[in-house]
């Protein structure tokens, strides 16, 4: 199964772009099957030279869905698929950026039809879209504009299938990193390391650890580690002697032990990770009406945030989420600068704390109610999730609010009696960084149970 792709964006710096509209056709090898198309707010300003190419403006996507809205929908029609793309690396490179934005891994399969082209249709002058399309006979209409330019996409692929008499478009041009050969070395280790969820250690050939990571998938990472081109990576292959491995079942705890173990060996190769990973918290303040307010701020080691964010629009996705769920005021989380009342407000989904209509009693009750869900403060619980095969779990053990440490189990008994779970556990760090992973997880992700140990 395919979803053929178009992007348009802002155009900007590198990584620094928008998508301003999306086109995706699933498709069967035969026909269309689904289709989604939709403009998208970028939230930044249009190029002027991006605006005479496509006739895309600010104007237009001022009531466009931004790409937290849109974002379910790409990852469900594009689940399972082979992602293609006329020059796919940009497309798959856009999406992926918004989707980390977003906090989220977007990893799909890839097919360049710029690059089947040239092998399956070495004779034609251009391998530009348009040119291409033309020369081929192929009608296109709307150029520059994604549904045109994915639709077009479409045609094209399903005269490539037709031409790939050998069937060598799946095997040879699939891709998710650079192709390059690994060499013989590389590939002893690759052999080793499972496809299952955990944490990887590379090494020197005197022991000494490298570069510490984890994935859900460890065989598929260490991969995109041996066959990337970026200068990070070509070191590692140069240093790298052998890759150790941990598997952990849950990625929550796979997160937690590379934020631990990386803080205690400091490998060479992770330096960024390092430093704190969260740049962004929410804090709360009264006002001097006594409503309780929401405030996205810079992550400020003298402050105790609620809860804290990778980056700013992860933060601002996460408080709109908020703000819907419980029934807050968009003036009073800072989403919706007025000095009447929130949009909230005009579509009766604020009470109106905004206007004075709803009281300061009656809102902090919903304020109230969402601390207590998703600030740490004074709970004593057990996260539990997936572990390493079918019959055990894994366990995250928080005491007053206090991060303790991990474990795994096979027998609740393991984990009701108190003595045997404090064994049990793994000790680590109760830092800033693993308080960020597990608010961050929980609000991302669903785990098998949580036990309050107060009940």
């Amino acid at each position: 199964m395919y979803t053929i792709i178009d992007i348009e964006t802002t155009g900007g710096k590198y990584n620094e772009e928008g998508i301003t509209e999306i086109a995706i056709y699933k498709f069967d090898g035969t026909k269309i099957i689904d289709q989604f198309i939709s403009l998208v707010n970028p939230e930044i300003p249009i190029q002027p030279f991006v605006v005479n190419l496509t006739g895309i403006n600010n104007e237009m996507l001022r009531n466009a869905p931004k790409f937290y809205e849109v974002a379910k929908r790409i990852v469900e029609i594009t689940e399972d698929t082979i992602l293609v793309a006329h020059n796919a690396s940009f497309d798959y490179r856009i999406l992926q950026t918004e989707f980390n934005r977003l906090g989220f891994d977007f990893e799909r399969q890839t097919l360049c039809t710029v690059e089947l082209s040239k092998k399956l249709l070495p004779d034609v002058k251009s391998y530009s879209l348009g040119k291409l399309v033309r020369e081929l006979g192929i009608p296109m209409s709307d150029r520059h504009r994604a549904s045109g330019d994915a639709k077009a996409t479409v045609t094209l692929f399903k005269l490539l299938l037709s031409k790939d008499s050998k069937k060598e478009i799946v095997s040879s041009t699939i891709r998710l990193a650079p192709r390059r050969q690994v060499d013989k070395k590389l590939l002893r280790i690759i052999e080793k390391i499972p496809g299952e969820t955990g944490v990887y250690y590379m090494h020197k050939e005197d022991g000494t650890i490298i570069y510490i990571g984890k994935s859900k998938n460890l065989k598929k990472r260490v991969i995109q580690h041996f066959t990337s081109d970026n200068r990070k990576s070509k070191k590692i292959q140069e240093d790298v002697h052998s890759v150790s491995f941990e598997l952990t079942g849950s990625d929550l705890i796979a997160q937690l032990k590379e934020n631990e173990e990386i803080k205690i060996n400091k490998p060479i190769y992770n330096r960024a990770l390092r430093k704190t990973i969260y740049q962004y918290q929410l804090n709360s303040f009264k006002d001097e009406n006594g409503y309780i307010n929401l405030k996205i701020e810079k992550a400020d080691a003298r402050k105790k945030p609620i809860t804290t964010f990778t980056n700013y629009q992860q933060a601002k996705n996460s408080l709109f989420k908020i703000t819907e769920t419980y029934g807050l005021c968009q003036k009073l989380t800072g989403l919706y600068q007025t000095n009447a009342a929130c949009f909230s407000y005009s579509i009766k989904e604020c009470a109106g704390a905004c206007i004075g209509y709803e009281s300061p009693e009656s809102y902090n009750d919903k304020i109230n109610d969402f601390l207590k869900k998703n600030s740490f403060e004074n709970h004593n619980m057990l996260i539990i999730d997936r572990g390493r095969d079918v019959d055990e779990r894994s366990v995250v053990h928080i005491e007053n609010g206090i991060f303790k440490g991990i474990a795994f189990y096979n027998l609740n008994y393991q984990i009701s009696n108190t003595s045997v779970l404090k064994s049990l556990i793994t000790p680590m760090s109760n830092n800033k960084d693993a308080q960020h992973i597990i608010q961050s997880y929980l609000r991302r992700n669903k785990v098998l149970k949580i036990i309050n140990l107060d009940a």
